[in-house]
């Protein structure tokens, strides 16, 4: 109770004025303190304001630097799509251009086919392996080497219409990004600190993840532009090949086409000739046939005619063969009678003689005459071959220069 009514001590008067001194002191102090940062956050203000709005002003400006590359770039793609589309549908009409040249092959070669085939018909002698046979062998030859390089080079012509596909499709893509890169920097350029909808999106910050340097950026679309370039050039190259080879393979059917027509006019004249010479010695063997049979028909008629003078004879002598006694002489008489039986007899063994040669002689021309005739035919045929049915099959032919 006595602690309880106790009355605190009390400070002596020089404490208090040093207490007052003290508190003087300190509000200045801190009064003092105040004021410089008070002052340091206005330069603070000032600095980060000029340093906001450099930086700001620098990010502007690199952002319209970025508008610019990606514009450039996607100029520079714009051009390469457009050449190698452009090319592209160039190439596509030669692709058109090779199909309708190895289409055209089709028939040409089926008529040359056609043309041996025919000639294989022909007969004896007729089935030789002469210039025209040559001529078409060899138009073959060309006919299928010309499909086979055509075939080729078709294969070549879509193979490259599709990297100019798959080169159009790379730059397609690079474009889209391009463009969708654009219209975001775009967007990034025309935002201000006064836009309405800027805020603080969640997870603006990227320091991993996909992000790739401006210099694999610019080389991704410069390897894009090279292989468009790449592609184009060898499409261009392929052209001139396609209008070479397509030029080529025409000269070189129409070459063969020629020299097998002809040979052909030379074949047929040839062996018309020989058919106009086998049909003038058909005439004439004829003529000599029809002549050895008179001479055959006048043999037997010398022979039949000798008949009466030797049964004259013969009969004489065996009448003479009757003569009594030493009347049976030899007489000239019985020895020219012998003598004209040996003589007329001998004759008559000439004649048949005569006549047999005669016969053999007119089987040997009857079987020429049937050798000629069978020769003329097969030359006939030979002619009905060539000049009806392989010749004017030849004329229905065109080969284009597609």
């Amino acid at each position: 109770m006595d602690r309880q009514l106790r009355a605190p001590p009390k400070f002596l008067s020089s404490e208090w004025h040093v207490a007052n001194k003290m508190q003087y002191a300190s509000t200045e102090s801190q009064k003092s303190s105040s004021e410089r940062l008070v002052a340091e956050s206005q330069r603070q203000v000032d600095e980060i304001e000029k340093t906001t709005q450099k930086t700001q002003s620098s990010v502007n400006k690199k952002i319209e630097q970025r508008l610019e590359e990606i514009k450039f770039w996607k100029q520079e793609l714009d051009n390469k799509l457009e050449q190698l589309v452009n090319e592209t549908e160039v190439l596509l009409t030669f692709e058109v251009r090779l199909e309708k040249a190895l289409e055209s092959c089709k028939e040409p070669l089926a008529v040359s086919q056609k043309c041996l085939l025919n000639r294989q018909r022909r007969a004896g002698t007729d089935l030789v392996y002469d210039e025209v046979e040559q001529e078409l062998v060899k138009e073959v030859d060309v006919l299928q080497g010309v499909i086979a390089l055509l075939e080729r080079t078709l294969q070549q012509t879509n193979e490259q219409i599709r990297l100019n596909r798959c080169a159009k499709y790379n730059l397609e893509m690079d474009l889209k990004d391009k463009f969708t890169a654009l219209m975001i920097d775009s967007y990034c350029a025309s935002l201000t600190n006064n836009t309405p909808d800027v805020g603080y999106p969640d997870k603006t910050v990227k320091t991993g993840g996909n992000f790739v340097s401006p210099e694999d950026w610019k080389y991704f679309s410069n390897i894009n532009v090279e292989k468009a370039d790449k592609q184009r050039n060898n499409s261009v190259a392929l052209r001139v090949l396609i209008d070479s080879i397509l030029s080529q393979t025409a000269n070189d059917m129409c070459k063969q086409r020629e020299m097998v027509n002809i040979a052909f006019r030379n074949r047929v004249k040839e062996v018309s000739d020989a058919k106009h010479k086998l049909e003038t010695l058909l005439a004439v063997v004829m003529e000599e046939t029809a002549s050895q049979e008179m001479n055959i028909v006048a043999l037997k008629k010398a022979i039949a005619d000798k008949e009466g003078p030797v049964k004259v004879a013969q009969t004489r002598l065996e009448a003479r063969n009757h003569r009594p006694g030493v009347e049976l002489c030899y007489d000239t008489v019985q020895n020219r009678l012998m003598s004209e039986v040996q003589e007329i007899t001998n004759n008559i063994q000439r004649l048949k003689d005569t006549l047999a040669l005669a016969e053999t002689e007119l089987k040997g021309l009857r079987r020429r005459q049937l050798s000629l005739e069978e020769e003329i035919q097969n030359k006939a045929d030979t002619l009905y071959i060539d000049e009806v049915l392989c010749m004017p099959m030849r004329e229905s032919v065109c080969i284009n220069n597609f």
